[in-house]
């Protein structure tokens, strides 16, 4: 019986066989006596070809999990649409005298190894995408149609050095117990459909995950990202009845997703949804939020050759403004920065970029991009319960800053005789330690806070948590970013103002007794931990969880802290293991 530890990349527990899946080896040989036109043709036709294959996956996708998920597929549309990569195949073609396979194989991977390259942990997930489209390109090249999943035919735990998107929607769902894989990240599109598809899944578990034999039976901990190979009966029975209990709950919470979450001692918690787009929004209304904590902008950026206008973003921010009513949507600014290479951006390249010019950082010295998207969202906000939010803030300067931009935009409209939304709430996100160290400054500049746990960690930890090799440092449960979480609570309520959390730790099982007990006002998440979420702040007293927080906060590690929760309070125990 042997443990090996990844990252939790989407909860739950699988336990069955192994299944190793190997992709056949593109194997591409060099042709002489190239002609230009004939590969061109060649690419231009597999790319055609590629095309109705993508499309096809979108309506499969779309029908099996819904909008949100098949949107990855648009995405790899654009990918086979994107005119910088296969001007890069055309000029190796014409130029290089080179195959359309290889040309296409060339340019793929160069694309891929720079997104892989960068430490924006979106963006380097998107590597994976480029590979699958440059690849499904080859196969049709090369006339390769085996599926490495031909020989799947129980159900099974699929282990793999990486899996593409498309890999993972063309397997037989019936068939997947979960997915482990070598490389990848929490935030690789894989992880992203198999938690919309319910599916346990562990990433960067390492390569020694691929030397295990098909068949051989593994429990899979997506929650803890562990994966625990030829377990003893007993474990497996363990494990088995964990799994029994936590659907359950689950299946209850899901009855009462949109009441209220109020305590046992009668106080309300405001529990809102991290959304990116309108399928989002719409997943956060089914499953009982009250409102969006965190929306996420830049994915209007994104993939894209050119900026949003403001009269897209304006239609975008009002559609999900609508579904949300009187509900209240907190809106992050553009998020991205010299990491993220947006070419159309003409962002300078930086040795440090994570910790350079990004975020609010770049916005202030691009009112190009920065105005268009406070003019929107001031537009958009006419009706409705629109907050702002700016993120990757170090400084009440910035805060200063960024408010005189927003001012000018109010009156730059204001002159052009355009309707705007009045009072809108402004705060900004906490996740940078200086931040959190003076935030009776900062507090002093804003209406609210929103704390970024994800940052917070890594900046507090000084590790990537992207990094499998330091991934367990970049944890939220360490008391040094627990304790700086207390201060930017107790900082903000004593100038009034109030503080939310939309970083995965306010979606943490284990987390919510000591958020509630250090006294959040405000908890948001992925939409499908909401129900969940409400049924153990329902189960809890904020008078108890006061006393168990500053006990927790005494302690040295993320595994005891995790341990005196789950000591405490059997109920979670339960859902967590």
């Amino acid at each position: 019986m042997k443990e090996i530890v990844g990252i939790p990349a989407s909860r739950g527990i699988g336990i069955g066989p192994i299944f190793q899946f190997v992709r056949q080896e593109l194997i591409i040989e060099k042709r002489s006596n190239i002609q230009s036109e004939v590969e061109l043709k060649r690419l231009n036709d597999a790319t055609s070809t590629a095309k109705d294959q993508i499309e096809s996956i979108y309506e499969k996708v779309l029908k099996e999990s819904g909008e949100a998920d098949a949107e990855i597929f648009q995405a790899h549309l654009m990918i086979l649409e994107d005119p910088e990569l296969f001007a890069e195949v055309e000029n190796k073609i014409k130029n290089q005298d080179k195959s359309a396979e290889l040309a296409m194989q060339e340019a793929g991977q160069s694309f891929s190894n720079i997104m892989a390259a960068m430490k924006d942990e979106y963006f380097a997930a998107r590597a994976t995408d480029i590979l699958d489209v440059s690849n499904r390109v080859l196969r049709i090249l090369l006339g390769i149609a085996e599926s490495p999943t031909a020989a799947l035919k129980e159900p099974s735990v699929i282990m793999a050095d990486d899996l593409t998107p498309s890999d993972t929607v063309m397997l037989d769902k019936s068939l997947v117990i979960g997915f482990c894989t070598s490389r990848g990240s929490a935030t690789s599109h894989t992880a992203i459909l198999a938690r919309g598809l319910g599916i346990p899944a562990v990433a960067g578990a390492g390569d020694e995950i691929l030397s295990l034999k098909n068949g051989t039976e593994v429990i899979l901990d997506g929650t803890k990202g562990t994966a625990i190979f030829a377990p003893d009966n007993k474990l497996i029975t363990e494990y088995r009845q964990r799994i029994k209990a936590a659907n359950t709950i689950r299946e209850e919470a899901m009855k009462f997703a949109k009441d209220p979450a109020i305590t046992k001692d009668g106080k309300q918690i405001e529990v809102v949804a991290n959304i990116g787009n309108i399928e989002g929004a719409k997943s956060a209304i089914e499953n009982g939020a009250e409102g969006v904590g965190l929306f996420r902008t830049e994915f209007l950026y994104l993939e894209r050759t050119k900026l949003p206008t403001e009269e897209e973003q304006f239609q975008v921010y009002k559609d999900i403004l609508n579904v949300f009513g009187d509900m209240p949507v907190i809106l992050r600014t553009l998020d991205v920065g010299g990491d993220k290479e947006i070419s159309y951006m003409g962002l300078e390249a930086e040795s440090n970029s994570f910790l350079g010019q990004r975020a609010l950082r770049l916005c202030l010295v691009r009112p190009d991009i920065f105005k268009p998207q406070l003019r929107a969202a001031l537009r958009a906000g006419v009706g409705y319960n629109l907050k702002i939010m700016f993120p990757m803030v170090a400084t009440a300067n910035e805060v200063r800053a960024a408010r005189k931009v927003l001012g000018e935009c109010a009156a730059e409209l204001k002159d052009e005789g355009v309707k705007i939304a009045e009072d809108i709430e402004i705060g900004i996100m906490v996740e940078i330690p200086s931040a959190a160290l003076v935030a009776d400054q900062l507090a002093k500049e804003v209406d609210f806070f929103s704390i970024g746990t994800n940052d917070l960690s890594q900046y507090t930890m000084a590790a990537d948590r992207t990094n499998p090799k330091v991934a367990e440092l970049s944890n939220a449960f360490f008391p040094a970013v627990l304790r700086l979480v207390r201060e930017v609570i107790r900082d903000a309520h004593k100038a009034g103002k109030w503080v939310g959390m939309c970083g995965e730790l306010a979606g943490e099982p284990l987390a919510l007794p000591i958020l509630l007990g250090l006294e959040l006002d405000e908890f948001s998440m992925n939409p499908p931990m909401i129900p969940l979420a409400k049924q153990i702040i329902r189960s809890l007293d904020t008078r108890d969880m006061k006393e168990i927080a500053d006990q927790a906060l005494e302690l040295e590690s993320p595994s005891d802290i995790q341990d005196f929760i789950k000591e405490k309070i059997p109920f979670i125990a339960e859902i967590t293991g």
